[in-house]
Parts: structure tokens; sequence; C-alpha cells
């Protein structure tokens, strides 16, 4: 029997589309169950599944009336009660059904009725970063309201993963830990729902785009060798797997979505494989060698094909409708008109009234029309193993077969100062195997020091200059997403680091568009041409930080009363700064001389 199936992410932003729930999309559709993805406000659903309905409702009523293209009117009476909008409903109609339901399903959106009658037979919600608490377990408490039986609400991911204790005590549910690696985890079969090819379809369900939308999505091994203190992966991934063959999945993903240009790798530690050589060979299967491009994919024609498949209609359709859209505006004033009509006659033009039929009606003539419009250039190929690479496992032969696929970035740890050596072997011998783009997180706010991440973005400056590479470093804060204290917000510092100094590095972040390349003048002026003007910094207000062009003889003005006090004043002037809460300076200090320093302090954070 099939069942009706809720896959949710709560709607935070995030770089990466939900591997997890596109697996799932495609289990349950193996199944033959009804799949809806969700990712968006509650509003938003509530009132798309009360519309859903309520047309439904409408249809029935009176099927002389095509209620969904009113879909935008009904939704207005809805939500506002509108005497205007209920009055020009009730007179498309003499069916008194019809003046019943409208009253019914206002009342149903507005009393919360629909939480007495849940839709779904099964929901699974998926989990991200710990400091997304609240609007993870939000997300939680009010979705599984929704499932028609209590034991079918199913929650994974990296934060039920991290800390399913404190996730079921605030949500009821317990979540499933690890990965559906097993078979038998949802439902009695044998089916190893981690092994499943993505279902990209899901993403087009929603109106949320992720920016990383060129790629297909995989891990070639599993889990990490090493048990970095600092790292959640032995909870999410305990048993390393070092080889997961991608090429079945990907050619299968391919065959139902079309091809990608990008092949983003999850792996936490693919150098350690034994396997190594044959991932690589797996790869290059796959048509992602160096120099490697990626033919124009015709999107119209990969979604009526699946249109035609059966396989996600909801989807298809809004792809689709969207297509057309498209299509009319690339087009000059007269085509442009012509094409409007057509399509407006079929009712194609708008979500709600499109049909598979009529898009089929359409189909020969639109096709080519649509095959002109992707005449584009080729894209390169690109492989990024998003995770990095150990820069101690790095050797001349390994590196010489990752130059065979056309990597970029390639990432390479450097996770604490101590590293230098190590890290440094591993930049040249990618340079010196025509490995010139790199990139690569620098864990901070643990155990390092501030002075730290100074010496470790100049080094990489230093070897960009030195040979002739790019190293795009990107500052990245430790967060300990199992710490019963801090889990669940960004308040942790290190012991080494106060809260001025992280949202100095912050700020320059911020001023750099996250991101710090290669050129000595660039770094100085961000952050310092020594580790004496770094500390300057560091301790420099805020606005002054992002704004340094702006405010440069401000800066000068605040930096000599800063160094003007005497050694006592300046040691507790530097206690009270490092603190960053500047809301009442009065409460501070009653030392006039550090309060005319706090001063600068006050400047907003934010100029128009």
């Amino acid at each position: 029997m099939s069942r009706r199936v809720l896959l949710v992410e709560p709607d935070y932003r995030n770089k990466y589309p939900p591997l997890s729930l596109m697996k799932l999309a495609t289990y349950h559709r193996m199944l033959g169950d009804d799949v809806m993805f969700f990712k968006g406000t509650t509003v938003e659903f509530i009132t798309n599944e009360t519309m859903r309905l309520l047309v439904d409702r409408l249809h029935h009523n009176d099927p002389s009336v095509d209620w969904s293209a009113h879909w935008n009117e009904l939704a207005h009476f809805i939500q506002t009660g509108s005497e205007v909008a209920f009055k020009l409903l009730r007179s498309m109609s003499d069916s008194p059904l019809v003046k019943l339901n409208l009253e019914y399903y206002r009342a149903y959106y507005h009393r919360k009725k629909y939480f007495e009658d849940p839709q779904f037979d099964r929901i699974c919600i998926t989990t991200l970063f710990t400091f997304y608490w609240k609007k993870t377990v939000d997300t939680i408490n009010f979705f599984k309201q929704f499932c028609r039986e209590p034991d079918q609400v199913f929650v994974g991911g990296i934060a039920a993963s991290a800390v399913p204790e404190q996730l079921e005590q605030e949500t009821g549910i317990k979540p499933i830990v690890g990965l559906l690696d097993k078979g038998g985890e949802l439902d009695d079969n044998d089916i190893i729902i981690e092994n499943l090819p993505l279902d990209y379809s899901i993403l087009d369900e929603i109106d949320y785009k992720y920016p990383a939308d060129d790629a297909f999505y995989g891990y070639t091994t599993r889990g990490c060798v090493n048990r970095c203190a600092f790292c959640v992966v032995p909870k999410l991934e305990p048993t390393y797997k070092p080889h997961i063959s991608i090429v079945d999945k990907i050619n299968e993903e391919r065959r139902r979505f079309g091809d990608r240009s990008n092949l983003l790798l999850l792996d936490n530690n693919v150098l350690a494989s034994p396997d190594f050589d044959r991932i690589i060979d797996e790869i290059k299967a796959l048509g992602f060698v160096k120099d490697a491009v990626c033919p124009p994919q015709n999107h119209y024609e990969i979604a009526i094909n699946n249109l035609r498949d059966g396989w996600n209609e909801r989807a298809q359709l809004k792809t689709i409708v969207g297509l057309y859209h498209r299509l009319i505006d690339r087009q000059r004033p007269a085509v442009r008109e012509f094409y409007r009509r057509a399509l407006d006659a079929q009712r194609l033009l708008d979500v709600h009234t499109a049909t598979k039929e009529n898009i089929f009606a359409v189909d020969e003539e639109f096709r080519q029309r649509f095959e002109n419009l992707y005449k584009t250039q080729p894209r390169k190929r690109l492989v990024d193993f998003n995770q990095g690479i150990d820069a101690r496992l790095v050797t001349d032969e390994k590196m010489k077969r990752l130059a065979e696929i056309p990597i970029k970035p390639l990432r390479i740890a450097f996770d604490h100062w101590n590293l230098r050596e190590t890290y440094e072997k591993a930049v040249r011998i990618a340079a010196r195997n025509g490995i010139t783009y790199l990139s690569n997180y620098l864990l901070y706010n643990y155990t390092d020091r501030p002075l730290e991440l100074y010496w470790r973005l100049r080094l990489n400056v230093k070897l960009c200059d030195e040979l002739g590479i790019d190293i795009y470093s990107f500052p990245m804060k430790y967060h300990p997403v199992s710490d019963p204290t801090y889990f669940s917000n960004r308040d942790y510092i290190g012991r080494h680091w106060n809260r001025k100094f992280i949202r100095a590095v912050q700020s320059i972040m911020n001023s750099t568009k996250g991101k710090l390349g290669r050129g000595v003048s660039f770094f100085e002026a961000a952050f310092g041409r020594d580790e004496r003007e770094f500390e300057r910094i560091m301790y420099m207000p805020e606005s002054m930080i992002i704004y340094r062009n702006r405010f440069e003889e401000l800066a000068r003005e605040w930096w000599a009363a800063f160094n003007g006090l005497d050694d006592e004043r300046a040691d507790r002037l530097k206690a009270l700064v490092e603190g960053n809460d500047f809301s009442n300076v009065d409460a501070l200090t009653d030392d006039d001389r550090i309060k005319r320093v706090l001063a600068y302090y006050l400047m907003p954070r934010s100029l128009r």
C-alpha cells in the first residue's frame, strides 16, 4: 500500500543539499510511496497543505470551475478572510458546498485543525549543525504533529548523531545515530539506504536554491583513521570504510537527472584508503579527467522525460513551468508575446494549473525551441574533496594521481601550527605536480593561540608568492558540538581566545568576503604587517576594522589613546575590550581615562 511520506529539512541557510533525504526519496520511490520534500517556513507549509485539501474538495463540489486557476484568490481568503475575495469565489459557483468548504477550510487554517487531521504516514527530518539547535528542535516538534503514527517520525543527521540524548529530551523522538547502512532500519527489507543513488528531483520541489547546485555528491570512503579530539566524525561515522564505489550510483543519477560538471566528494580522509588508486581510476572512468568538459544539458528534455516516466511529477511540473518562463524571457518582444499566448492557452504558465497532459500536447511545438536555448558552451569539469586531505599522508605518488583528475581546489588541512612543516611539504608537492589552486580551513579558537592563526595565514601568503600558486584560506572557528554547555549555541571561547578577538577575525573575513587569497599587501592590510600590528587590529573597534579606509585617521587617534594609558590602566582596558560588551560603558569602569578610550567602541558596527 502506497504511503504518503514527507521529507523535511529545517529552514536554515546551507550550501549543500540534504544527501540523506535524497537517498530516502530514492528508497521510498522504490517502494511505490508518494514522496514530498519541504524546506521553508511553517506558514508556507500550512498554507500549501490547506490549499491542497481545499482545491481538491472544491473540484469535487463543482468540477465546472477550474479552481486551481484561482489559487491566489483562495489563499488570500484563507489567510485573511477577505469579504471581497469570498464574494468573488462564491460568484463562481452555485453549489452550496463551495460556500461550506470555503468557510470550513478558513477555520481549518486559523483554528489549527490540521493538527487533528495528520496527512502523512511517515515523516523524516534531517539535522545539520548543533548551533541551529532551536530552529531544528522547533522544526521537529512542529512537523511531528503531521504524522499519523508517532513511531513513524524519524530524525537523523549530524546533530542527531552528535547529541542524541539531548535531541530526544527536547522532542520525544529517539533519533537515528550514524548511517542507514545495515538494511531494515525503517522497514522490513534488506535495502541499504546509504548505498542508494541520490534523488536530485526533490530539490526542484522547493524555492530554496543551494549554492553548489551543479555537482554530483558522494563519498568514496567513510569515516577517518584519525580520532582528532575536535572532530565529530568518529561519532557520525565510527568505522572507516576504505572504499565505496560511486560508479553505478553516479551513472544512474546521470541517466535520470542529466550530467553535472562538478563532482563534490565528502570523504573525511581519502588518502588513508589502501584503495586510493582504485578511487582515482573510478573518478576518471566517470569522465572526470584533467581538462575534461561537461556538455550542455537540456534541462527541458530531462524534465519531460522524467515526467513521462512518472518520476516525481510535482517537481517536473514546477521545473517545466519555470523553463517556459525562462524561454519567454529570452525572446525578442514579438516572439515573447506569441509564446506567452500559446502557453497561457494551455494553462502552462502557472504551476497550479499546469498538467502533464497539456505539457505533452505542446511538447512537439516547443522541444526544438528548448534545444536551441541549450546550445551553450560546455563547462569544465571539477573535482572537490570538500572535507580536505590529510597533509601527513601526502606523497609524490598520491599527488601525481590527484593531478590526473581536475581537482579544484585541492584542500589540505592545516588545523594547527605544529603541522607547519608537514603542511608546507604537502603544498610544495602539490605545486611540483601542477596543482596550483588550493584551499584550506584554518581551525582556530581550539587549543591554538591567536598569533598561531596569523602565522598560518602568513605562511600561506608566502607559499603563494614563492610557488606562484593560489591558496585561499578560510579561518574556521572551533565549536564543540557535543559539549552539554555549548552544543546549542556559538558562545564557546577557547582558553587562549576572547570574544573581542573572535569577533575581530570575523570582521576581517566579512570585509574580505570570507576568504583570504594571495598577495602580501592584501594580507597585511587585512591582518597586519607584523605580530604587533596584528594585535592592534584584534583590539581595534569593529567599525574601524570593517571600514579601515574610511576611518584611517580616527583609528590612529584611537590607537594613540589606547597606548597612552599607564600599564595598570592598559591591563584593565584590555580586559574590558576582550569582553566585547560595550552596551553600558559607564557600568564597566568609573575611570574617565579608560572611558574615553572605550567611547571609540560605541561606533555602530554597520554603516550605510
